[in-house]
């Protein structure tokens, strides 16, 4: 429907389009330079996990974005600082993520495989999750520091596993840490190994495969 000839112009979604809406000209800098740098965080991902790291420029995130090469480098001076936060967001999600999953389970393995049931979701359907981890797996080939992977995953993991194993539902003699290692071994080469040969299409069978094996062997 044409828009009224007494109303305002809408704003250009274009992010290289200055706006005419006084309502959004008002809008704080901090604001747009937020948003903007969301837009161009979002892009890069989409970039880094469809082609991985080496072959992205700054000028294929413009594109995507569709933006000029300028107004990206004002906010990401290389790919590097991309990289790192695409990487950081990555980890920024997930105490969201993992709230959710906890829920309220009456029973502590049950908050373990849920934890686990919408990690998976999230690495199937989070282009974010998804960029960072690849880009986790290639980090010899940026030169900046990235957070230390899967520690923090066999901290968490441990913790639950703990939990399950005081409500006697572990089974006898597995150790909390040596479970939580290995499930993030296995999970974490599930997903990798989904990528490379299916781009993750087959992730929900591998993982249902992951639960029958190793999460009813640890069940008590």
């Amino acid at each position: 429907m044409a828009t009224p000839r007494s109303e305002p112009k809408q704003r250009s979604t274009d992010p290289k389009q200055r706006s005419t809406d006084p309502k959004q000209r008002s809008e704080p800098k901090q604001e747009r330079a937020r948003r903007t740098r969301v837009h161009i965080l979002q892009s890069a991902a989409e970039l880094f996990a469809e082609r991985g790291y080496a072959t992205v420029t700054l000028q294929d995130v413009a594109e995507r974005a569709e933006m000029t090469k300028g107004a990206v480098y004002f906010h990401y001076t290389n790919k590097e600082a991309l990289a790192v936060a695409v990487v950081q967001e990555h980890y920024a999600r997930w105490p969201e993520i993992l709230k959710g999953a906890e829920g309220n389970h009456e029973e502590p393995f049950d908050t373990l495989t849920a934890v686990l049931d919408t990690v998976t979701r999230a690495f199937a359907t989070d282009i974010v999750v998804q960029a960072g981890a690849r880009l986790q797996i290639e980090r010899a080939l940026i030169d900046a520091e990235l957070p230390e992977p899967y520690v923090g995953w066999e901290d968490y993991l441990t913790r639950l596993i703990t939990e399950a194993r005081d409500a006697g539902q572990l089974r006898a003699g597995v150790e909390p840490r040596a479970a939580a290692r290995v499930l993030v071994s296995a999970f974490f080469g599930m997903q990798h190994i989904s990528d490379v040969l299916s781009r993750r299409k087959d992730l929900t069978e591998r993982h249902e495969e992951l639960r029958s094996v190793l999460l009813d062997g640890l069940r008590g």
